[in-house]
């Protein structure tokens, strides 16, 4: 099987199982963005469970 490498580029499996990706919005127009908005988009996200079953069938390879 073949690993879609648009989803290995963008999501990264934890060593629990769970699916971690970057936060949009942190590249140009910060300016008018809070301090406050800008840390908690330093964070990486977590998946919801519908959409982690659709990433890890994109992602054979991944635990």
């Amino acid at each position: 099987m073949k690993t879609r490498k648009s989803a290995s580029k963008r999501y990264k499996v934890t060593g629990s199982g769970k699916v971690a990706y970057k936060k949009m919005g942190l590249r140009h127009i910060l300016t008018k963005k809070s301090s406050k908005r800008k840390m908690h988009l330093r964070h990486s996200g977590i998946l919801s469970e519908v959409e982690q079953k659709r990433a890890k069938s994109m992602l054979p390879y991944a635990n």
